[in-house]
């Protein structure tokens, strides 16, 4: 390995975080959950630590334990993309789509960080970045919030400096005009206003509700009109709905191939993308290639604090998604996180890696998997 550091193990940690949500939920089209779980990976070498999390059920940590550490342990700290091809090859048959590539990620973000800590740069300074901030927009607005809780928190976005504001829609159809309404007005007519069925809607439903959301409350982002597994649909959205209305899915794709799918023939105008779910890192480094190669631009999906390094090596990325949930919970977690600045997040370059300091005594009141440090463990 040319004297490179190996990595000596993986220590995995997994915390769920009740929501603040009316009655203790949030909703949107098409879920409810009352706590968000952050699985956490640290991946050591050199005496020095890098970690790394998707956002998934617990079980994403046992599978972490049991397929790929055993992988990942003895390989060249200073190479995640050959760790990531041999986590790939290992679970073929347990499953890499979900789960899967969930736990991949989380150990291919720990596995980058680790690197660019031990190199004594900033994450987004180790890889090949083309920027040095990524533009955000306040995502939230869930379905079960009173109109004054919904208008109050996209506003505070909007007066925070944050130029686009999202809110979730069509669990209720016959509530979202008041809800859009109250949102409008709350904003003002300047900020950018997005909305997020989660795939709630049928195609004839989503198309119908395109024009409204353009004509009436000048919406120009749809964000999963239709299941993102409705490929079709999603193409009829991009093709017949109205101009100045983008059509964006694919935060659920995990695999590659699920990425070209999206893009050829084409089904969304703008293409997400979750580094906690697509491969970490190594895998957000092919899917933004693929977007430029198809001239389409890539957002990022939540986990800004990942996130905002890792768009940074985008070259056509366009913003990324300010989540409450997990805005809340990395602020509550982490110190180091960044703020918003000029409607935007600009990863620290003086500190390494990702920048975070995990604050154990913070997350062990909401520890479900694994052994604080010093434990025993």
């Amino acid at each position: 390995m040319n004297g490179s550091p190996t990595v000596d193990d993986l220590r995995v940690h997994a915390f769920a975080v009740p929501t603040d949500g009316p009655g203790g939920v949030e909703q949107d089209g098409t879920a409810t959950w009352s706590a968000t779980t952050m699985v956490l990976v640290q991946a050591r070498a050199a005496g020095v630590t890098g970690l790394g999390y998707t956002y998934g059920a617990a079980a994403t940590a046992h599978f972490i334990e049991s397929e790929l550490a055993p992988v990942v342990t003895g390989m060249d700290a200073m190479a995640p993309p050959a760790a990531s091809a041999a986590m790939g090859a290992a679970i073929r048959n347990a499953g890499r789509p979900g789960v899967g590539a969930m736990a991949m990620s989380a150990v291919d973000v720990a596995l980058w960080d680790l690197r660019a800590r031990l190199e004594g740069l900033a994450l987004f300074r180790a890889l090949p970045s083309s920027h040095d901030h990524v533009p955000i927009y306040g995502s939230g607005g869930f379905t079960n919030y009173p109109l004054d809780r919904l208008a109050g928190q996209l506003a505070g976005w909007a007066e925070r400096g944050i130029g686009r504001v999202k809110l979730k829609t069509s669990r209720h159809p016959d509530q979202d005009p008041k809800r859009l309404t109250a949102v409008r007005d709350a904003i003002g007519p300047g900020p950018e206003l997005f909305v997020d069925a989660n795939g709630a809607l049928s195609e004839k439903q989503a198309l119908s509700w395109a024009y409204r959301f353009r004509d009436e409350w000048g919406v120009s982002w749809f964000e999963e009109p239709v299941s993102s597994a409705d490929l079709t649909g999603l193409r009829t959205l991009r093709e017949q709905g109205p101009p100045g209305l983008d059509v964006a899915a694919g935060e659920y794709a995990f695999v590659l191939r699920d990425f070209t799918n999206l893009l050829a023939p084409k089904a969304v105008d703008c293409l997400q993308a979750d580094v906690t779910r697509c491969g970490g890192i190594t895998g957000l480094l092919a899917v933004a290639g693929l977007s430029a190669g198809h001239g389409v631009d890539l957002s990022a999906h939540c986990a800004p604090a990942v996130s905002a390094h890792a768009f940074c090596a985008v070259p056509r990325r366009r913003h990324l998604e300010y989540f409450h949930d997990h805005e809340r919970i990395e602020h509550m977690l982490f110190d180091g996180v960044a703020e918003p600045r000029d409607g935007s997040l600009w990863p620290d370059p003086s500190r390494p890696g990702l920048g975070l300091d995990m604050r154990w005594d913070q997350a062990e009141r909401y520890r479900v998997h694994g052994r604080a440090p010093g434990s025993g463990d």
